[in-house]
């Protein structure tokens, strides 16, 4: 990408620290539950990481919020990072993860799973190169639309409208539940072609039928709760961390704004406060 998208993208990620240290001083984040699975296939780390968090086969309902759940920080990204699709890595021992929110509720979603595909395969490897890519994509894959349920689900010859309405089942594109059939042998080569002919003319790569509401963090509000209650402020925050408002509300999907509005500008303090944030 270019140089100013990719120093704007990592400016951004150094501001997610400054917030994600300022809160973790003062509450108590869900801690990590990833498993090193550097060693397995993309679709058999997808497996394992479902069995190792008690997923099952059924849907992941809302990506962001059973990231979050596992220790993952979940970021957002501002308008002047929208080349970038979405990017993860490990700072120490925490995972983070930061989605661009001007995408399709389904495309994003399929970014999480692409970074939390990086974040349990390459932690120890260099994030560059096709491969990681195609193995990111192969792991995001199998995680949201398992073997077992597409197989079980996969209607004879569906046609696009089919796949359509099936799609909200796993809240995934019709473009990836396509692929998905496909490469699971449920649609032949002719007919996934013309399925991606159809998409094509009716405009489906650049935008998506029936999208599905956009995912937000369960956390966030949860935190800007609890410091609106001890009247700190969005300003009190800035203040402390010398950096614009609007720079913070873009970090985390906007919910600053709405959660900590109505505070009083008193001094954010030092205590921690008695919270647990739990999913």
């Amino acid at each position: 990408m270019a140089a100013g998208h990719r120093d704007a993208a990592l400016a951004a990620g150094a501001l997610a620290f400054l917030l994600s240290d300022w809160l973790e001083s003062r509450f108590t984040l869900p801690g990590p539950d990833l498993p090193d699975l550097r060693e397995e296939d993309p679709e058999a780390a997808a497996v394992t990481l479902r069995q190792h968090w008690g997923l099952g086969e059924r849907p992941v309902k809302n990506l962001v919020h059973l990231l979050e759940s596992k220790g993952v920080r979940v970021f957002s990204m501002a308008e002047d990072t929208a080349e970038v699709d979405a990017f993860s890595l490990w700072r120490e021992t925490t995972p983070f993860v930061f989605l661009n929110t001007m995408k399709s509720a389904e495309r994003s979603r399929f970014d999480a799973a692409h970074e939390l595909g990086h974040l349990v395969l390459h932690r120890h490897a260099e994030p560059k190169g096709k491969e990681v890519e195609h193995q990111a994509n192969s792991f995001a894959s199998a995680f949201l639309m398992p073997r077992g349920s597409i197989l079980g689900h996969a209607p004879v010859l569906p046609s696009l409208n089919a796949l359509i309405k099936l799609k909200k089942f796993w809240i995934v594109s019709v473009a990836a539940l396509a692929y998905r059939f496909h490469q699971l042998g449920a649609l032949t080569d002719w007919h996934y072609r013309s399925l991606c002919i159809e998409m094509g003319q009716r405009g489906y790569r650049t935008s998506e039928p029936q999208e599905s509401p956009r995912e937000m963090s369960l956390v966030f509000p949860q935190l800007f709760k609890a410091l609106r209650e001890e009247n700190v402020a969005r300003s009190d925050i800035a203040g402390e961390l010398q950096i614009n408002v609007e720079e913070l509300d873009k970090l985390v999907f906007g919910l600053m704004l709405v959660g900590l509005d109505g505070g009083n500008s008193s001094g954010a303090g030092n205590s921690k406060a008695n919270l647990r944030v739990v999913k």
